[in-house]
């Protein structure tokens, strides 16, 4: 019998599904990660691995493999595992793009209203009792989302989406990445996008040169009416940059989904700032996707230990 592992707490019908397909299943049953020693111990004489974001596969996890055929992650991305030392071992990696794409753009789209409408500024006033003042002309000021410039630094998959979705606004898009696409939006340099936009997007995936692309500068030369909105991924930002930007006034406001660190610490000073909001990390949070995630996720597993075509392999 074929051997796989689930380095992560995944559901429970997927765990049936692969043993039903005659596997044996040594699965991670915590919303806890297991420590680096639990996944070397369990995958020295496993076929397959089936991780996610929060387990990182990393040379010495990899070598501790005496017979994987394929590592399988629960994602889009995949920072989080060694790809060329896995390829070089001769493991095919698996992933899951394109099916979390709506859901991902529809909270980025949620975040940059809520930002802009002071949604969870009003929902905090309300509830902290501290809505004690009748209605006036000044009160809650936020800003308009209609008719406004959309900037998107990275045009993949969720960027096109975000294009369909802005449309709908009447919002005039704009967008930079490393190469022109064929989109409904205007190919700009990223000095260009970063003075005109009144939102700014980001929408790549984390690598040596989007590492922390979000700096000072970068703050420096958006509008100080401008909003940042980022569901990517949070390295990409430089938190202690942006902190002193929302606190200086250099940008407007900011919305993340996305954190340095996750989970995030009370003790970061986003969290006190109230030109922010603030989501855990649910882009593709929802039961539709999450399920799907998991379909294509365990049937690349499946088919990369039988050396068969993976739903969508690296």
């Amino acid at each position: 019998m074929q051997k796989v592992v689930v380095s992560f707490r995944l559901f429970k019908e997927w765990i049936e599904f692969l043993k039903d397909n005659g596997f044996e299943v040594i699965a991670w049953d915590s919303s806890v990660p297991p420590s680096k020693e639990w996944i070397k111990e369990n995958i020295k004489d496993a076929d397959g691995l089936l991780c996610s974001l929060v387990n990182r596969i990393d040379r010495e996890i990899i070598d501790a493999a005496e017979r994987l055929k394929v590592i399988s992650t629960f994602s889009v991305g995949f920072d989080h595992i060694d790809v060329n030392y896995a390829k070089s071992k001769k493991i095919r990696i698996g992933y899951t793009p394109e099916v979390l794409t709506d859901a991902t753009a529809d909270l980025i789209f949620a975040l940059l209203l809520a930002v802009a409408r002071r949604v969870v500024e009003g929902d905090k006033l309300i509830r902290s009792g501290r809505w004690n003042q009748p209605w006036t002309p000044d009160f809650m000021i936020g800003t308009e989302v209609n008719g406004k410039v959309l900037g998107i630094i990275g045009m993949g998959r969720i960027g096109r989406a975000l294009v369909k979705r802005a449309k709908g606004f009447n919002m005039r898009v704009i967008y930079n990445s490393r190469t022109k696409k064929e989109v409904e939006a205007e190919f700009v340099d990223l000095d260009t996008l970063l003075r005109e936009s009144d939102f700014v997007v980001l929408a790549v995936d984390l690598n040596p040169t989007t590492y922390h692309m979000v700096n000072r500068d970068f703050l420096n030369k958006m509008k100080r009416s401008a909003f940042l909105i980022n569901a990517s991924r949070g390295k990409v930002v430089d938190e202690k940059a942006l902190t002193e930007a929302l606190q200086s006034g250099t940008i407007r406001g900011a919305a993340l989904d996305v954190f340095e660190e996750e989970p995030t610490s009370l003790d970061n000073p986003l969290i006190k700032l109230e030109n922010v909001v603030l989501t855990p990390h649910i882009g593709s949070a929802t039961f539709e996707t999450r399920q799907k995630m998991a379909e294509v996720s365990v049937k690349n597993l499946i088919a990369g230990v039988r050396g068969e075509k993976m739903v969508f392999e690296l």
